[in-house]
């Protein structure tokens, strides 16, 4: 049987390196983001490349529908592995900021997730075989002023994902969490993050993404790329939150 993975936000950064990942192991790929232009390059590289089948959805996943509508595309496509890896995150104060925007981060990082999650899980135990992986971050694991709906979104998906392993434990479905810390995608460039970016030191993208597959494909429940990632991470997890919050704040805020 043709072996499928499903991989949001794959247009670029953690989700494309991912895609090249798959198409190299031999999985046939569905790839999902809004920029169709951009899927269909990715998709032509690869099917050039690796002799794999791509299908190219282009959704907004900000759309309530957007989940549903992926599904119902690929009722006839097993699809053994779903990676959630779309989302995006803003700087700036949160009182002053765009509300609808943080209110689309919300529905694009956590709401998404969950329904993609909802659907694609239930056939996977089913045929008692699936793998998924949730993109969270080093960002789950403290507060964040200046970010504070990124953050708060990456520790949902943390919390979320880390619950849903062990809910799905045994089913021959498995959970990993991915939390990269600082990557060198856009995703900074986007998220109006270029002067608190620069404080700190960037992993590749390619680097990042090769430790989160073999974690995925060892059946790894959370995966931190980065030893610096790790430490820091566990520190964080061991402090008052209103200290983290004040660290993170001069940093972002810097």
């Amino acid at each position: 049987m043709s072996k499928w993975a499903l991989i949001t936000g794959a247009s670029s950064g953690i989700g494309y390196e991912l895609a090249k990942l798959f198409a190299a192991d031999r999985y046939n790929l569905v790839l999902i983001a809004r920029n169709e232009t951009r899927l269909k390059h990715v998709a032509d590289e690869l099917q050039t490349t690796h002799g794999i089948s791509v299908r190219v959805l282009p959704k907004d996943l900000s759309q309530a529908t957007a989940p549903g509508e992926i599904f119902q595309a690929l009722r006839d496509t097993p699809v053994s592995v779903l990676v959630n890896n779309a989302g995006f995150g803003w700087r700036g104060q949160f009182c002053q900021g765009d509300l609808p925007l943080s209110l689309e981060m919300m529905r694009v990082n956590m709401d998404s997730l969950v329904q993609l999650a909802h659907l694609f899980a239930q056939p996977m135990v089913t045929r008692g075989e699936g793998r998924i992986l949730n993109v969270a971050s080093t960002a789950a694991f403290q507060p964040g002023p200046w970010t504070a709906i990124y953050y708060a979104s990456k520790a949902f998906v943390f919390s979320f994902s880390v619950a849903l392993a062990e809910e799905l434990a045994g089913t021959g479905v498995t959970v990993t969490t991915f939390c990269p810390g600082a990557t060198r995608t856009e995703f900074f460039e986007r998220a109006n993050m270029q002067r608190s970016s620069g404080l700190v030191r960037l992993m590749a993208a390619e680097k990042v993404t090769r430790i989160g597959y073999r974690g995925l494909m060892s059946g790894k429940r959370i995966v931190t790329p980065g030893v610096m990632n790790k430490i820091t991470s566990t520190i964080a997890r061991c402090l008052p939150a209103r200290l983290t919050a004040r660290i993170v704040r001069k940093i972002n805020a810097s």
